[in-house]
């Protein structure tokens, strides 16, 4: 049974340290059901390696052409949208660590899934170079110029809005990588990134359960959280160079989009949760509920207007096509 600290006296506010603390069984136990259902993976074993050659620069090699790559142009750009994401986790390292700590389960939870998301990005990158799916002079650049900002994570100043944002960042990293591989045109690419997006569910998981114990602790403060981050959410990769346009395409060639968002990331974990139905909240969380229930109404609404808007669109292409071929 966890020792959950109440509020300091005199105020009906739980602190972050209190929620630590009292969080810190969970996260015990959550970590032992992690590690007892992960499975350990090789990154190397994903890479095609036979495929290799030298680029143009020291070693002479050949330099890269668009029609090298076998991935198709949507998930080229998808591609380096989520390998620039997953670049940055020495920023997410440092901005979880700095929250969580370095002690104790949490700690032990930090430094494993830092450990984990590192294959990530090592296996991206591997693999992209190796099949020449992607231009590696602009992927550096890009690189460089990213991590070059850094991350400051919009959610840092609270403990509870930070498990929120996670909890619903997992699983839209997961949707991502799993649409870029299904659209990328490669079987190679797309059981890659099959594996990598079972890795962001189990991350999901963890943190989806751990933010299902804060509503039992602190509910009001809980449910602030979540209306908070759902009506603001930023995917992390929000600073790379070009963002605004790559997510557009990825919108319109079906990785990402507010349809997506909301039936694939936003309503699993609500659902899951019962938020919208959690009862015995105080004025402040029965505001942020109703709050959170009119912003995903409206979130409907424009997913819907989007869907029309790319249903029109597929039917001129296809209009368009006809009219070629006839």
């Amino acid at each position: 049974m966890t020792l959950a600290l109440p509020p300091a006296p005199g105020s009906e506010r739980w602190t972050d340290a209190r929620l630590l603390y009292a969080l810190e069984e969970v996260v015990g136990r959550e970590l032992d059901r992690h590690l007892k259902v992960a499975k350990d993976w090789m990154p190397h074993e994903y890479v095609p390696w036979s495929d290799g050659r030298n680029f143009d620069g020291p070693l002479d090699g050949e330099p890269w052409a668009p029609e090298q790559s076998k991935v198709s142009d949507i998930g080229r750009i998808a591609l380096v949208v989520n390998l620039l994401t997953e670049d940055n986790l020495p920023s997410y390292h440092h901005e979880i660590a700095t929250l969580f700590g370095r002690d104790g389960a949490w700690g032990t939870w930090v430094h494993r899934w830092t450990a984990e998301e590192g294959r990530h990005g090592i296996v991206m990158r591997d693999y992209l170079l190796t099949s020449r799916a992607v231009d590696p002079v602009q992927l550096e650049n890009f690189r460089m110029a990213h991590m070059s900002e850094g991350f400051t994570s919009d959610n840092g100043h609270s403990m509870l809005h930070s498990v929120a944002y996670v909890a619903f960042q997992e699983l839209a990293t997961r949707i991502s990588h799993r649409n870029t591989g299904r659209l990328s045109g490669d079987p190679v690419c797309d059981r890659m990134l099959a594996r990598i997006a079972t890795d962001e569910n189990l991350h999901m998981v963890f943190y989806r359960n751990l933010l299902q114990a804060a509503f039992e602790l602190a509910p009001d403060q809980t449910m602030a959280a979540v209306r908070d981050v759902v009506t603001g959410f930023r995917m992390p990769g929000h600073g790379i160079p070009g963002f605004e346009r790559a997510a557009a395409r990825m919108a319109l060639g079906g990785v990402y989009n507010l349809r997506i968002h909301h039936d694939d990331v936003l309503q699993p974990v609500l659902r899951f949760l019962k938020v919208l139905e959690i009862g015995g909240l105080g004025p402040e969380g029965l505001r942020a509920q109703e709050e959170l229930g009119l912003f995903l109404e409206g979130l409907d609404g424009e997913a819907r207007k989007l869907d029309e808007r790319l249903a029109a669109r597929r039917a001129r292409a296809a209009a368009r096509e006809a009219a070629a071929g006839s």
